[in-house]
């Protein structure tokens, strides 16, 4: 027997059928149980890891349905609206499921019908059942209550004024119940006889597009398994191209033939179609998780799933037929390194829209860095667009501005003649600027005070290395002497 804490005290939350023969029953205190038999075994409840069997048996149910919703701490929902004929019809298909999960150690009842709530009805108190469409009203008529999924305390009132069945329920007049038991009843009632549509929400995302192969023999070794995604990348190929998209995300979901699912994914910083890039990043991604994946006895069912899709941009070829893309290597680089080292693994520096230094520019991981895209060409405009050069920056710019020291200026508003940065003293020999920048007004909240300005100079010291420092506030300006600090190093 499985028990859980109820109300500071231990009842049954589940029993075996030998358990059940000894007249012990779901909520019984186990106090009492033992009183009745002191020998019976009690395990605890063990409410996480209940919720993760139920998820991978979510996960493997994939395999006939991607529209798979949990219910509840012990049911899950399959929609098979469509996917029953691929595997010989409903019967067949219920036959298979339920086969494959008493192979795995699993009592499993299930129920298929047109409406969730007739199918829930079937699995839990029939066990192995096909409702036709029309029959749900026949099959929840002398079943109780809790067949119609209402709420305990709603199904002990009902039982008080006399309606012990859902046939009693359905024969009673609406409007009564409405008002003295809610509306909730009979949302359920028309839900499960088809009246009113039941959605089920799926625990995972659909994919847009999804191909999968069948395997008579299961596969083991990693090169079976890239040879599978070369082929399956083909036939998303051309799915791809009639929608004019490329992927930007796959999930590669390998089926063990014992029930466990491995879902293994890759993003992409641009939209990609063609097989063999498709086949180099999940070799990085296997080659990552070589470790991690336990093929057991083998995968039998292995699907190619694209997660995200954007449009595909063609591009003109040249006389030779090649195709003249600067930055699709490095793309298909920095895809491979994310794939294989994780996504944080290689970032990149976009421009942000502001003048200050330590604000115009920031680090982003790769994939989700703007792409470079050349403007359209517009009839009637010849002329090249104006470059704009942006003010020249140091190779490598602090991430805090450090002080520095600075004994004398040529002039007040000059550079310095020397300063003394991390106890060294460094004597100028060459200077430029300055570039004044003030501080964003717009950010400044009310009250705040204003940042002061600064000037700042490009400095070349007696030895030929480069600095970018600044002057922090005006001469006059303020009671305080305007201070120094080094900002960046240009080599």
């Amino acid at each position: 027997m499985i028990s859980h804490r109820d109300n500071n005290t231990q009842r049954i939350a589940a029993l075996d059928e030998r358990a059940e023969a000894l007249k012990l029953k779901r909520g019984m205190g186990i106090a009492d149980a033992r009183a009745m038999h002191p020998s019976i075994d009690v395990v605890e409840a063990d409410a996480e890891a209940d919720r993760r069997l139920l998820e991978g048996l979510a996960d493997w149910c994939d395999r006939y349905t991607p529209l798979v919703a949990i219910d509840g701490e012990d049911g899950l929902f399959l929609d098979v609206t469509g996917c029953t004929h691929l595997f010989g019809g409903e019967r067949a298909m219920q036959d298979e499921i339920l086969t494959r999960f008493f192979q795995q150690g699993f009592d499993v009842r299930a129920g298929l019908a047109s409406t969730p709530g007739a199918a829930w009805a079937a699995a839990r108190f029939h066990g192995d059942r096909i409702v036709a469409g029309g029959e749900e009203e026949a099959l929840l008529s002398p079943l109780p209550l809790s067949a119609l999924r209402i709420a305990p305390e709603t199904r002990i009132r009902l039982e008080s004024v006399g309606l012990r069945t859902a046939g009693a329920v359905m024969a009673a007049p609406r409007a009564p119940l409405a008002r003295r038991f809610g509306a909730t009843l009979l949302l359920r009632l028309d839900q499960a006889l088809g009246r009113l549509d039941e959605a089920v929400s799926p625990r995972l995302p659909v994919a847009p597009l999804s191909v999968e192969r069948h395997l008579a023999e299961p596969v083991v070794l990693t090169d079976d398994i890239e040879r599978l995604v070369s082929r399956l990348a083909v036939a998303l190929k051309s799915d791809l191209e009639r929608r004019g998209e490329g992927a930007r995300a796959l999930a590669l979901l390998l089926f063990r033939v014992d029930g466990a699912v491995s879902r293994i994914a890759v993003g992409t910083s641009r939209p990609l179609r063609e097989p063999t890039l498709i086949r180099r990043l999940f070799h990085e991604r296997l080659a990552a998780l070589e470790q991690d994946i336990d093929a057991g006895f083998g995968f039998d069912l292995v699907r190619l799933s694209v997660l995200s899709v954007a449009a595909f941009d063609m591009l003109q070829g040249d006389l030779t037929g090649e195709v003249s893309d600067d930055d699709a290597d490095i793309a298909l680089f920095a895809d491979r390194i994310r794939a294989r080292l994780g996504e944080a693994a290689v970032l990149k520096p976009v421009v942000v829209e502001s003048h200050l230094p330590e604000r115009a520019v920031a680090i982003v991981p790769f994939a989700e860095a703007p792409q470079r895209r050349m403007p359209p060409n517009r009839p009637g405009r010849s002329a090249p667009p104006m470059t704009i050069y942006p003010p020249e920056r140091p190779v490598r710019l602090f991430r805090s501005p450090e002080p520095i020291e600075v004994p004398a200026t040529e002039m007040p508003e000059g550079p310095p003649m020397n300063f003394r940065w991390r106890r060294a003293l460094y004597r100028v020999a060459r200077a430029e600027g300055p570039e004044r920048i003030a501080a964003e007004w717009w950010r400044k909240l009310p009250g705040e005070e204003e940042a002061p300005t600064r000037d700042y100079y490009r400095i070349e010291d007696s030895e030929g290395r480069r600095y970018w420092l600044y002057r922090q506030g005006l001469y006059g300006a303020s009671q305080t002497s305007p201070r120094w600090f080094m900002h960046g190093v240009f080599a």
